[in-house]
């Protein structure tokens, strides 16, 4: 199959797959980051505290670790792009139900169900375009997908922008419906999006309904895998939600910097991560997965120590949200090549799913540590003594990893 050049290097038959991963996780990236822009109008409405507020946040997080592993075994048994439909269609619905909730325990169950799909979407979108495009380009086509979800961000904020100052009281409500937008998206998968060649020959219904297993990623030949993979995702996300989560109240609070929270601010980290995820993808084809993950790690943990260690102007805050932004988000880009890389095909959905979002359900819980730290050292030491630590555990995991790069998927495991 030939495969065109540029920016896209994929054939015609490749591109409906990656503008459906694309868009499936902009938009996942859109209704997820919308929460963060609207809990405080929530808080008020419901009248919360910053604790309830904060729960909601961890519901999301700890089922969309449930709904990336029942969405990874699913896509296994059923199908790559029907299961990616699925889990669209629902982080949309639930997102636009969470504009309908008139109670607490409601938009706790909203937001908890919105995650199932938020977190299967992920899972599948991953493995469907690892497995559609080839292996010498597969870091960098994973890589522009992954930057989708800064633009999902930057959309939620304009979003923000114009709705919330005009919309009044119903202003948060109105961003939650414009999530259910994301469900058109069902149709172009159902429609255009085919089913990866290595999946459909790999057996027939039947049979890969009778040897299709969760467990099998816990067999012998792929439990050291396993376990290491997921100790990676575990690193890489806690690092980072102990950044996002922690460091601009830090940065607020005890550097006292008003550049914190601005436009400004979020337009550099947002166009940091974007630029991170598309180098990430890159430098994966160029020089591996490891020791990609290995570079983003460092610098991810070097750039925590010069924020909490080293006296900040708001000038030097503002350059600085662009590195920020590049390394913390962009070590995410190398996950879905290189998990796909790990897991023969029929265990490939479960064991993508399962390792990356093990570590998403795990890391919902850094923030609260972080603040444990801080009681005893103070937010500072807490940020700057849990965020380096989770990207040595990254370092660890790698030791344990093998090297895949431009692997060939029929050759996985």
């Amino acid at each position: 199959m030939a495969a065109t050049n540029g920016i896209l290097p994929l054939s015609a038959e490749e591109r409906p797959t990656f503008w459906a991963t694309f868009f499936g996780w902009g938009l996942d990236g859109f209704d997820y980051m919308m929460y963060a822009l609207v809990l405080t109008a929530i808080l008020g409405a419901f009248h919360l505290n910053d604790a309830e507020g904060g729960l909601l946040g961890t519901t999301t997080l700890i089922l969309s670790a449930l709904g990336g592993i029942l969405a990874g075994t699913m896509a296994d048994r059923m199908g790559r792009a029907r299961t990616l439909a699925l889990a669209v269609f629902i982080y949309s619905l639930f997102t636009a139900l969470s504009g309908l909730a008139t109670s607490y325990p409601e938009m706790l169950v909203f937001r908890g169900l919105e995650g199932l799909g938020f977190g299967g979407e992920w899972a599948v979108g991953a493995v469907l375009i690892a497995e559609t495009v080839r292996g010498d380009v597969r870091g960098r086509v994973l890589g522009l997908v992954q930057g989708a979800w800064a633009f999902g961000w930057a959309l939620a904020v304009i979003a923000s922008l114009i709705i919330l100052p005009n919309a009044g009281a119903i202003g948060w409500r109105v961003m939650f419906w414009i999530g259910l937008l994301p469900a058109l998206l069902c149709i172009y998968v159902m429609r255009r999006v085919p089913e990866p060649p290595i999946w459909a020959k790999e057996k027939t219904r039947v049979e890969r309904a009778a040897s299709v297993s969760f467990f099998h990623i816990f067999s012998r030949k792929l439990l050291k895998r396993t376990v290491f993979a997921a100790l990676l995702a575990v690193g890489a996300q806690s690092g980072y939600y102990a950044i996002f989560t922690w460091l601009p109240t830090y940065l607020k609070t005890d550097r006292h910097l008003s550049v914190v929270g601005s436009g400004g601010y979020l337009f550099v980290v947002i166009v940091g991560s974007f630029v991170g995820y598309v180098l990430s993808g890159m430098i994966n084809d160029w020089i591996g997965r490891k020791l990609t993950f290995v570079f983003y790690a460092v610098f991810s943990g070097l750039i925590i120590l010069v924020y909490t260690h080293f006296a900040i102007s708001n000038g030097v805050m503002l350059v600085l949200s662009f590195p920020l932004g590049f390394f913390a988000s962009g070590i995410f880009s190398g996950f879905g090549p290189f998990l796909a890389e790990l897991y023969p095909t029929k265990a490939r959905g479960a064991g993508q799913g399962f390792t990356y979002n093990f570590g998403r359900g795990v890391a919902g819980f850094a923030p609260a540590l972080v603040g444990v730290l801080a009681v005893h050292y103070g937010l500072a030491g807490g940020i700057s003594v849990f965020g380096p630590a989770a990207y040595v555990l990254c370092l660890i995991a790698l030791i344990f990893l093998p090297e895949t790069r431009g692997m060939a998927l029929e050759q996985a495991a």
